[in-house]
Parts: structure tokens; C-alpha cells; sequence
């Protein structure tokens, strides 16, 4: 009897000494649906600030009206749209391949394009190139807009807002007043988005949406 309670305790003993080992045996940590490990988010930073880099240079060009060193920054492949509002009309909108921006600007600079629809009347926009970029492209201070982002719309309208489905596999950057004057309580709004696409590891144009309240 004193053999079967021996065995019997040391059975005890063992077993409890491998509850013990599996309780502080490691497990590895369970994340959180969508979360990564690695470096991406340095990446993102760093891309961010690439791209936000790259923005406060063309918006020295614009504002200086350095059109020659601007069109050194349009994508060499795509070229760039501009469009007068937030929805992106790849039918109305004017295209641009970097020559004939040089051209526009250039030789071109007294020739009234039609850039698209007015909002509200439905007019066709029809402007010289500086005319155009006076009201649509760099119509207040953007440099010095006090709200900037990266990938994240900031101006938001009655306007359907298209960039997503028209700029794939792009990034841009938005530029914000939200508004002038107390009396329009918002009304009188300013954006300004670029779009970016990569090309040999570097951010090009391939987008110019000016964006504003729109009835």
C-alpha cells in the first residue's frame, strides 16, 4: 500500500510540474487584425516627408511663377492634368504632357484653352495659361496654407470627390484654407492637391486639383 501511494505522489508531482512548465512557457504576441511588424511605418514617415519636401518646391515655383523649373517635376511618361475642381473629369480636364506644358506657357502663353466647366453656370473655362493658373491652380497662398496632409482630403464639398478611382497607385498632398472671412462661415474654402506617381524612385506630377465650395 505505502509502494502504491509513492507512485501515486510522485505521479502528483510530475504532473504538476508540467502544468507549471506550460503555464510559463512563451507564447508568441497576437496582433491585432491589419497590424504589421517591420519598418513600415519609418517608411511611411519618410515618404511623407519626401512628399511634403517635394510639394513646399513646387509651390515655391508656382508662387514665383517658375514655370520652367516647374515642368521639370511632370511625370516624363504620363504627364499632368489639371482640373479647376475636386471631381477629376478625364474627358474635360486638360491634359499635359511636359512639352506641351513648355509650349503652353512658352509660345502658347496669349492662346485661350478651354480648361473645363465654371461650377454652377456650366460656361466653358476659357483661358490663357496664367489666367488659368491665377484662378485655378494658385489662386491664394498655398505655401503658406495653415493645413497640410498627405493622402488625407481635407476640403470636403457638396462635389464628388473621384481621385481615388482616377489616380491609382499614386500619392498626393493637399494644401487647405478653410476659410477668408467669419461672414462666409467656411464657404470660401481653398485647396490645392498633388498628385504624385513614382518614377525611378522619384515623386513626378501627374495631377493639379485645385478644389473649392461649389454650389
Amino acid at each position: 500500500m505505502k509502494t502504491d501511494g509513492m507512485i501515486l505522489l510522485l505521479c502528483g508531482m510530475l504532473l504538476c510540474t508540467a502544468c507549471g512548465d506550460e503555464k510559463y512557457s512563451p507564447e508568441p504576441p497576437v496582433l491585432p487584425a491589419g497590424s504589421t511588424t517591420g519598418n513600415s511605418n519609418v517608411d511611411k514617415t519618410d515618404k511623407d516627408a519626401v512628399l511634403r519636401d517635394r510639394t513646399a518646391d513646387l509651390l515655391l515655383l508656382l508662387k514665383d511663377k517658375n514655370y520652367a523649373a516647374f515642368a521639370e517635376y511632370i511625370h516624363p511618361e504620363e504627364g499632368v492634368r489639371f482640373s479647376p475642381y475636386g471631381h477629376v473629369d478625364t474627358l474635360k480636364d486638360v491634359h499635359l504632357s511636359k512639352a506641351d506644358f513648355i509650349l503652353l506657357y512658352g509660345d502658347g502663353a496669349a492662346k485661350k484653352t478651354e480648361w473645363g466647366y465654371f461650377d454652377g453656370s456650366g460656361e466653358p473655362i476659357r483661358m490663357t495659361f496664367q489666367a488659368y493658373f491665377d484662378r485655378f491652380v494658385y489662386d491664394v497662398d498655398f505655401l503658406n496654407a495653415p493645413q497640410k496632409s498627405v493622402n488625407k482630403i481635407l476640403g470636403k464639398g457638396n462635389m464628388i470627390n473621384n481621385m481615388d478611382s482616377v489616380y491609382t497607385q499614386t500619392d498626393y498632398t493637399e494644401n487647405h484654407f478653410p476659410g477668408f472671412d467669419e461672414k462666409y462661415r467656411g464657404m470660401d474654402w481653398r485647396s490645392l492637391r498633388l498628385v504624385y506617381k513614382m518614377h525611378n524612385g522619384e515623386p513626378f506630377l501627374v495631377g493639379v486639383v485645385h478644389d473649392e465650395w461649389t454650389n
